[in-house]
């Protein structure tokens, strides 16, 4: 198979990782800098060029998409122009703007009954104490819509506090989830790599002492962990209702189940790889290899 990895930077680790696998298994790999791309939107011959390269439906059987938070428009458009073209992309890019809008991702779960810490959002500064009550009072989470990797989450400890970060973000004109915090996670949450609707690895993930945020990034550890049947159905389905085949799925163990924090279009594969000790890059070459067919995006390019 011929395959591409849209990805800023051949070197990153998850990068890396793909190529190696996909070369293992016999396969051609061109990494491209989806940044770099352009392209010729015509309904004769839709096309792809990088630099004084042109790329139509016959130069590839299928895309990976490692497109970063910041660059989720562009990045998302250039997905969609090879949907056009008839390639199969392993996340197509209607899921991956889901993914990326977490207002209208919370939404979808929501719509689909999958437990998530309860949540409110509001325009007014007028609702501040009702949004407040709405997920329980102080302690809580107020999260950027546009923060990723744990930057832009603030755990308010009193209402006061709440108060006071709500009303600097409005003033901002930043738009915020408001989150009940789940206190019995103890810092902690899983992370569970999700592949063609099944869940193929998964670790904790332990924020260091003092912090809520458990992300790697922000200097937490990760070890392997054994799930719950309730806890792989649930990141399974959230990562099928989000319409991903490849996904990152956090979760919190909460006294009402498992709830789903994030769906996660390009999931990271170093902590995983690392905590769990699989091959998680060979398990989604292994599934593109099956999947991989023309036509077999289900929107083609639409939405």
């Amino acid at each position: 198979m011929k395959i591409t990895v849209l990805s800023r930077n051949r070197n990153l680790y998850s990068t890396r990782r793909l190529v190696e696998a996909a070369e293992a298994r016999g396969h051609s790999v061109m990494v491209l800098d989806h940044l770099r791309c352009f392209m010729d939107i015509t309904s004769a011959n839709p096309t792809i060029h990088y630099g004084s390269r042109e790329f139509d439906r016959n130069d590839f059987d299928a895309v990976i998409p490692r497109i970063g938070a910041s660059v989720s428009f562009y990045g998302t458009a250039i997905v969609r122009q090879f949907e056009m073209m008839n390639i199969y992309s392993v996340n197509e890019s209607v899921a991956i703007g889901r993914s990326r809008d977490k207002l209208r991702s919370l939404q979808i779960l929501s719509r689909n009954g999958i437990g998530m810490p309860t949540t409110a959002f509001a325009h007014s500064s007028k609702d501040i104490d009702q949004i407040i009550e709405e997920v329980g009072g102080a302690p809580l989470v107020i999260k950027l819509l546009e923060g990723t990797q744990g930057k832009g989450v603030v755990l308010a400890e009193t209402k006061k506090a709440a108060e006071s970060v709500i009303q600097a973000f409005m003033k901002l004109k930043a738009n915020i989830l408001v989150q009940e915090y789940i206190r019995e996670a103890g810092g902690a949450d899983l992370r569970c790599l999700v592949v063609g609707q099944k869940v193929i690895a998964a670790m904790e993930r332990q924020g260091p002492a003092g912090e809520f945020r458990s992300n790697l990034h922000q200097g937490g550890q990760a070890k392997l962990i054994k799930l719950t049947p309730a806890e792989r159905r649930t990141a399974a389905r959230a990562a099928h209702v989000m319409g991903l085949n490849v996904a990152g799925v956090d979760l919190l163990r909460s006294k009402k189940g498992p709830l789903v924090m994030e769906v996660n279009s390009s999931p990271g594969l170093q902590g995983i790889e690392t905590a769990t000790g699989k091959d998680v890059a060979r398990m989604i070459i292994e599934f593109i290899e099956v999947n991989a067919k023309p036509r077999r995006t289900r929107t083609r390019g639409s939405g």
